[in-house]
């Protein structure tokens, strides 16, 4: 395993995170996803991925209703010093369909980091993000929150995901000129079938100096095999409330995926290190989040560090790719109170 800085701070986070989403309850609540692993096939694999260098884990309040946080807590507790693992955790998704039970006002930012904490069974969150941007909120009451919030030594550093860049610019201002603590991660949707991120986000960060960590970095598991019979082909493909909000055509990505299917046959591996090499020779991008059910995705992911594309590979694999409605305004339904 490798490790990088994130963004411009002195954080050393592996080039792979994991991503939790899969790890937790069937789903009892407002957040059902009837895909995930109990607590004790959960283990597995967030012990191969310890074993295997990676440091980072990434998860969000309203995962499993929250039996993410519990399963990865115990986890941390059981295999490693807390200390030598960062784990990103994020606010705003729906936690209970009353009043206040989501969103970014500082009486549920304040609720939620309590809660985290107490599910986690730890004492502090390493980065602390903000999963969409709040609509109905001001954003000053939200970011003074998140600074106190570190000022109070539960959080560490802060995060956003899923917004303009715009947004993040606004937010990045506000927080300069109140001399807060600024944000230094963007958690975005970015892979071979999605590169609208390229236009501002990603130059954004760059300059700024924040990191990324791209979610659903092989598009929800289409970057991963070739297509035959449409793109739904798995049981998390066909019942993911996600992936059918992201967009995905036949006619606009199949090109994509037959070129990353042709050139790791030349290489001789699997489609998915091709994907993540892809990323990773991104300069801007810090650690792709990889979610693991399987062994082998663990493994892809981990060789997919060492794996270095020419640039004619990089240049093939980005030839057939054409504009996308932009997705940083999707999911805002959630916001209906």
């Amino acid at each position: 395993m490798k490790y990088t800085r994130l963004g411009n701070t002195g954080l050393e986070v592996s080039r792979i995170c994991l991503g939790c989403m899969s790890y937790g309850n069937t789903g009892t609540g407002i957040n059902e996803r009837p895909w995930t692993l109990s607590e004790e096939e959960s283990r597995k694999f967030i012990k191969l991925a310890l074993d295997n260098g990676v440091n980072y884990f990434d998860l969000s309040n309203n995962y499993s209703d929250g039996d993410t946080e519990r399963i990865v807590g115990r986890a941390i507790k059981d295999f490693v010093r807390r200390d030598d693992v960062v784990i990103a955790d994020r606010v705003f998704a729906p936690m209970r369909p009353v009043p206040n039970g989501m969103g970014l006002s500082r009486k549920a930012i304040m609720t939620e980091i309590d809660d985290s904490l107490m599910r986690l069974g730890t004492d502090y969150i390493d980065i602390y993000e903000i999963g969409r941007f709040d609509y109905n909120t001001p954003l000053e009451e939200t970011l003074e929150a998140l600074n106190d919030l570190v000022k109070a030594g539960k959080v560490r550093y802060l995060g956003a995901s899923t917004m303009y860049a715009w947004q993040l610019m606004k937010a990045i201002g506000i927080q300069k000129a109140n001399g807060w603590h600024r944000f230094v991660v963007m958690e975005n949707y970015y892979n071979l079938l999605y590169r609208e991120e390229e236009r501002e986000m990603l130059p954004l960060c760059e300059s700024e100096g924040i990191g990324v960590t791209p979610w659903s970095p092989l598009a929800r598991g289409r970057l991963t095999r070739p297509w035959v019979d449409g793109v739904q082909t798995t049981e998390r493909g066909k019942t993911d409330a996600h992936a059918s909000q992201l967009n995905i055509t036949t006619n606009l990505d199949k090109p994509i995926v037959d070129r990353l299917a042709e050139v790791a046959e030349r290489r001789g591996v699997p489609m998915a290190q091709i994907a993540l090499a892809w990323l990773l020779s991104k300069s801007v991008i810090t650690s792709p989040i990889v979610g693991a059910t399987k062994e082998q995705h663990i493994k892809d992911a981990v060789e997919a560090v060492e794996l270095e594309l020419s640039e004619d590979e990089i240049a093939a694999l980005e030839e057939f790719y054409k504009p996308h409605t932009s997705l940083n305004n999707y999911n805002f339904k959630l916001q209906a109170r």
